[in-house]
C-alpha cells in the first residue's frame, strides 16, 4: 500500500501549503486493484420473491473467517419487457468467402490483454443489464448444424431479446474470434452472426508444415496438439471465459456446439480448470446442443442404409445411442457446474437462449478489498450473510483461488507449490501438457506402465546465459488407487541447454519426457505437473488407468496397449528419463537393442513417416505364431488395410508374451482423419483381439 500512503501524503502537504483553501474532501483511497474481489449475490425471501434494497451495513461477508468490509453493493434490475420483433431481412446466402478478420481472443498462451472493452476496476459498466455471450464453436459442428445454430441466433437477436439484454457474439475456428463485444444494436448483432462462414473450422486443413525427425530428443509437430482438440476446444472457452473476467457483471454465455465428444488425448484436468473458471468470472454456459432432435432409429436414418433385421437392435444401434448420450454427458456437467442449463434434443436452439434469460434475473454485484493480501495462490473460502434475515436464500459463489508471484518463491516455496498443486481442486493450465500412459504385462500380478509426457516448446520460455538458451522443467505425479490411496509417486527436473541452430529451432519443437513404474491390475487416477521454472507456468494432466487382469481373460486373445509411434531413437537421445523405478525402466517393453519407440502421445503423423505399431499378446499355454492387420476406417468405410502379418520371434518366455511390430508407410493413405484398427489372431486357438483409436495423417 505504498502508492496509496504516498498520495494521502501528497495531499495533505498541498493543503497545509494552502491554508486558505477549502478543506480537503474526504480524500479517495487507491487500493491493489488485484486484490479487488467481486462476486455476483441472488438474495430471495422464504417464498422465492428478491429481497431489494440491500446495503453494505446489511450484508454479513466474511474470508476464511475474517469479516471484511463491502466496498461495491449494486443491485441490478433487469428489465425483461419484450422487445419489438425486428424486422426480417431476406435469407442470406451461404458465405463463400471469408469475411474480414475478426479481433482474435487470446488464448492462454497468448497475451493477457482481451479486447473485451471494460471499464475500471469495480466499475458496473453495464448497469442494469443481462450479459449474455453467443458462443459458437465451429470445430465441433459439421455443415447442417452449423447452419441450423447461426439461424437460431439471428432467431433470438429478432425476436426474443428483451430491454434488459445487452449481448456478444464470439466463434471458435482456428483461433477464438470476437465478433461483436456487447451491444444492444439488433443490426450489429445480426450482421456478426451472418459473418459466420459456413463449413470454416476444419483444422485438419489448416495445419502447418511441420516435420518429425526419427532419432531427435523431441520432434517438430508442433501442430499434433491441435489435431484431436477436445482440450483445444476447453482451452478457447476458459479463454473466453478469462476475457469477460473483467466485467463484474454476471454473465450467460451460450455455448453452441455438436455435442463435446472426447477422442484421442483426454485431460480431465482442463474440464475442471475450464468450470472453475466460469465459477470465478461469474460466468454460467449454457450448452445447447446444435444437433437439433436426434431420434435414433436402430434400423438406420434418411442419411445411411439400414444394416438388416438382424443388425437394427444388435451393437451397432446401441453403440450409436451410448455416443450420442456421451457427447451430451460433458454438456450437462458444464451447465450443472457453473449454474447454468444445458438445451438439448430440441430443435428450437433459440429456446436455450431465453433460457439464460430466465435464469440471469435482479442480483446485487458486491466487491471488497481482500485483507489477505498475501499472493500465496491458496484457496479463500467465502460465506455471506443477511444480518436481518437469517432464513434468506443466497446463491454466490463459495470462494476464489487468489493470485501467485512466481518470481518471489525460495526453493522451499517452489517445492511446496508443486505438492500443493497436486492436491488443488482448481488445475492449474497455463502450460499445455499431453500425457499416454500404456500397460504392458511382466508377470502374472504385474504390469510396467510406461508415462510419455509431452509440451510444445513453444509455450516454454528460454533463460539467457551467455551464448546459451536453458530451461529448467520440474515434473511431479501422483497415481491413486480405487481408494483414493497415492499408491506411485514420480518426481523429476531437468534441464535443457541450447544453441545455435537448435535453440532458433526450439519453439517449432515439443519437449518430451519419460518414466515407468509398476501396478498390478485395478482402476487408478493419475494426476500429473510439469512446471517452467523461469515464469513458474504450470500444466496439469489427469486421466484415469484401467490395467485389466489379462490371467482372467477366456474368451478372447489378451493383449497389452497398443503403442503408436512415428518415432523410433537411441536410449540415450532421450531429453528425459525418470529414474524412479530403475529396474522396472531395465524391462521397458519400447526399448529393445539400444533403440526406443517413442508414442506419438497425440496420434497425428504425416504422409512422409512411418508408423510404427507395438502391442504385446498374452498367450499362458505356448509361444504361438499371430497374424495381424492394421486398417483405416473413415466412419464406417474401409479404406486402407495392411497384408496379414506373422509375428513369432521375440517371446517373452517368463511372461509368456508375445511382441507384435509393424511398420506401415503412411504415402498410400490420403489427409484426414480416420479410426485404426488394430487386429490380432491367434490362428491356432481362434481367439481375436481388436484396438482401435482415432488418428490424424497430415499433409
Amino acid at each position: 500500500m505504498k502508492e496509496t500512503l504516498a498520495i494521502l501524503l501528497s495531499a495533505a502537504l498541498l493543503a497545509a501549503q494552502n491554508p486558505t483553501a477549502p478543506a480537503p474532501k474526504e480524500p479517495v483511497k487507491f487500493a491493489v486493484t488485484t486484490q479487488l474481489v467481486t462476486l455476483n449475490l441472488s438474495a430471495r425471501d422464504k417464498d422465492g420473491n428478491p429481497i431489494t434494497g440491500l446495503k453494505p451495513g446489511d450484508i454479513v461477508l466474511t474470508e476464511d473467517g475474517k469479516k471484511q468490509k463491502i466496498a461495491i453493493c449494486e443491485y441490478q434490475k433487469l428489465d425483461n419487457t419484450p422487445l419489438e420483433a425486428a424486422p426480417v431481412a431476406a435469407p442470406a446466402a451461404v458465405a463463400e468467402s471469408k469475411p474480414a478478420p475478426a479481433a482474435a481472443v487470446p488464448e492462454a498462451a497468448a497475451a493477457s490483454a482481451a479486447p473485451i472493452a471494460t471499464g475500471k476496476p469495480g466499475e458496473i459498466k453495464y448497469k442494469d443489464r443481462r450479459l449474455l455471450v453467443l458462443y459458437f464453436d465451429m470445430t465441433s459442428m459439421p455443415l447442417e448444424d452449423q447452419l441450423r445454430a447461426q439461424q437460431n441466433g439471428l432467431k433470438f437477436v429478432r425476436t426474443e431479446m428483451t430491454a434488459a439484454d445487452t449481448v456478444s457474439v464470439m466463434s471458435f475456428t482456428s483461433r477464438l474470434n470476437l465478433l461483436q463485444d456487447f451491444t444492444t444494436d439488433r443490426d450489429l448483432l445480426a450482421k456478426a452472426i451472418e459473418s459466420l462462414v459456413a463449413g470454416e473450422g476444419s483444422d485438419l486443413a489448416a495445419t502447418a508444415d511441420d516435420a518429425a525427425t526419427s532419432g531427435a530428443a523431441y520432434s517438430a509437430d508442433d501442430t499434433e496438439f491441435n489435431i484431436f482438440n477436445a482440450d483445444r476446444k476447453l482451452v478457447a472457452l476458459q479463454s473466453a471465459i478469462k476475457a469477460l473476467g473483467a466485467l463484474p457483471e454476471k454473465k450467460g454465455l451460450m455455448y453452441f456446439t455438436s455435442g463435446f465428444n472426447k477422442s484421442g488425448v483426454d485431460n480431465e484436468a482442463q474440464m475442471r480448470a475450464t468450470t472453475n473458471a466460469a465459477i470465478r468470472y461469474n460466468v454460467a454456459l449454457f450448452p445447447v446442443d446444435a444437433r437439433g432432435l436426434a431420434a435414433m432409429s436402430p434400423s438406420g436414418n434418411a442419411t445411411k442404409g439400414a444394416g438388416g433385421a438382424s443388425g437394427a437392435f444388435g451393437g451397432a444401434a446401441i453403440a450409436a445411442v451410448s455416443a450420442l448420450r456421451a457427447s451430451q454427458e460433458t454438456l450437462h456437467t458444464m451447465a450443472a457446474d457453473t449454474g447454468g442449463k444445458e438445451l438439448l434434443d430440441s430443435n428450437d436452439l433459440a429456446q436455450g437462449i431465453v433460457q439464460a434469460q430466465k435464469e440471469i434475473n435482479d442480483y446485487y454485484i458486491l466487491g471488497y478489498y481482500s485483507t489477505n493480501q498475501a499472493l500465496d495462490g491458496q484457496f479463500r473460502r467465502i460465506k455471506l450473510e443477511i444480518a436481518s434475515n437469517k432464513t434468506a436464500r443466497l446463491d454466490y459463489r463459495a470462494g476464489y483461488f487468489a493470485g501467485k508471484e512466481f518470481k518471489q518463491f525460495n526453493s522451499s516455496d517452489r517445492e511446496r507449490q508443486l505438492q500443493e498443486a497436486l492436491l488443488l481442486g482448481d488445475p492449474l493450465t497455463d502450460l499445455s501438457l499431453k500425457l499416454e500412459l500404456n500397460f504392458f504385462r511382466v508377470a502374472q500380478d504385474r504390469y510396467f506402465i510406461p508415462l510419455e509426457a509431452k509440451i510444445p516448446a513453444s509455450e516454454i520460455d528460454l533463460a539467457r546465459h551467455g551464448d546459451v538458451d536453458s530451461v529448467r522443467l520440474d515434473f511431479i505425479g501422483q497415481v491413486t488407487d480405487a481408494k483414493n490411496k497415492v499408491v506411485r509417486q514420480v518426481r523429476d527436473n531437468l534441464e535443457v541447454k541450447l544453441k545455435g541452430v537448435d535453440a532458433a529451432e526450439f519453439a517449432r519443437k515439443n519437449l518430451a519426457y519419460d518414466a515407468g513404474f509398476e501396478l498390478g491390475p485395478g482402476a487408478y487416477t493419475v494426476k500429473f505437473l510439469a512446471r517452467e521454472n523461469l515464469t513458474g507456468k504450470m500444466g496439469t494432466f489427469e486421466t484415469r488407468l484401467a490395467i485389466p487382469d489379462l490371467a482372467a481373460e477366456k474368451t478372447r486373445l489378451p493383449i497389452s496397449s497398443v503403442v503408436l509411434s512415428n518415432q523410433v531413437e537411441a536410449q540415450g537421445a532421450a531429453l528425459a528419463t525418470g529414474e524412479q523405478d530403475k529396474k522396472a525402466m531395465a524391462d521397458h517393453p519400447l526399448i529393445q537393442n539400444g533403440q526406443k519407440i517413442v508414442p506419438s502421445v497425440t496420434r497425428a503423423f504425416r504422409r512422409d513417416q512411418t508408423l510404427h505399431v507395438y502391442l504385446e499378446a498374452f498367450e499362458p499355454e505356448a509361444q504361438h505364431p499371430l497374424q495381424t492387420t492394421v486398417a483405416f476406417y473413415r466412419g464406417t468405410a474401409k479404406v486402407f488395410e495392411t497384408p496379414v502379418e506373422t509375428s513369432g520371434d521375440g517371446f517373452k518366455v517368463q511372461a509368456k508374451v508375445q511382441p507384435v511390430k509393424l511398420s506401415i508407410p503412411l504415402k498410400a493413405i490420403e489427409a484426414g482423419r480416420y479410426t485404426c484398427q488394430v487386429s490380432v489372431i491367434d490362428p491356432q486357438s481362434g481367439k481375436v483381439a481388436f484396438w482401435r483409436a482415432p488418428v490424424a495423417v497430415l499433409p
